[in-house]
């Protein structure tokens, strides 16, 4: 998505030498194994991230699986997972969040809360979904705003506000100040080693859309704790 180059037009090709890649060069984890992680043409490295992705991308896929079975929620949390690893990615290399994936995720996030046979623990009904989405968008719409005023500088961006508030249309409102307080606390975390080490300062770019993301998995796995605290 960054590079705008169409997945379904042509087929895919080394970004060295720009060699078509052979069906069977391109099968996941296994021919990154067989290739030694180098192209077969012009013997470039393979970048590690493909490998990855594959492999998150795979694992990812039984879990839901192994959770939920054959039903509609596995299907979503397909759809929503991918997109996370995606956006993840992405944020990391280039600090951008495609608005493609963000505007699916909340058409998508808010068209399911319409359907009353779905999990009502795990997705909200439509009033809280919209309520989520509303609420995850303001929150990081006022701290962008708060901090250039403060600063007169660009804090966060908007891609974080839309993600947020994606999120906010899947899980309703109530997962939106404990996704922030997770995805803070993690960022905080592993933010402090480049701090201490001074590879990074106070003014150094960070997305904070992968950290999103790991608040919402956070979230997501200790839903249960969270509504037994609540009750």
């Amino acid at each position: 998505m960054p590079y705008n180059i169409s997945v379904v037009k042509g087929r895919s090709y080394c970004p060295s030498c720009k060699k078509r890649i052979r069906w069977f060069d391109n099968i996941p984890l296994l021919s990154f194994i067989f290739l030694k992680a180098k192209c077969r043409d012009c013997s470039a490295q393979i970048d590690l991230k493909y490998f990855l992705v594959e492999l998150i991308s795979a694992l990812n896929f039984v879990l839901i699986f192994y959770l939920f079975g054959f039903s509609l929620t596995t299907i979503l949390f397909f759809i929503l997972s991918i997109c996370f690893i995606i956006i993840f990615f992405i944020d990391m290399e280039h600090f951008i969040i495609p608005n493609e994936l963000t505007f699916t995720l909340m058409i998508i996030g808010f068209l399911k809360s319409f359907d009353p046979n779905l999990n009502q623990y795990l997705f909200p009904n439509y009033l809280n979904s919209l309520i989520g989405g509303v609420m995850g968008y303001s929150i990081i719409w006022f701290i962008i705003f708060a901090y250039k005023k403060l600063r007169n500088k660009e804090g966060m961006g908007l891609g974080d506000a839309k993600l947020l508030s994606a999120i906010g249309f899947w899980f309703g409102w109530i997962s939106i100040p404990f996704i922030l307080f997770f995805s803070s606390f993690a960022a905080l975390i592993l933010a402090v080693p480049s701090l201490l080490n001074k590879s990074k300062n106070m003014s150094s770019q960070i997305p904070f859309g992968p950290y999103i993301i790991l608040g919402c998995v956070l979230y997501l796995f200790l839903l249960e704790q969270i509504i037994k605290y609540l009750n």
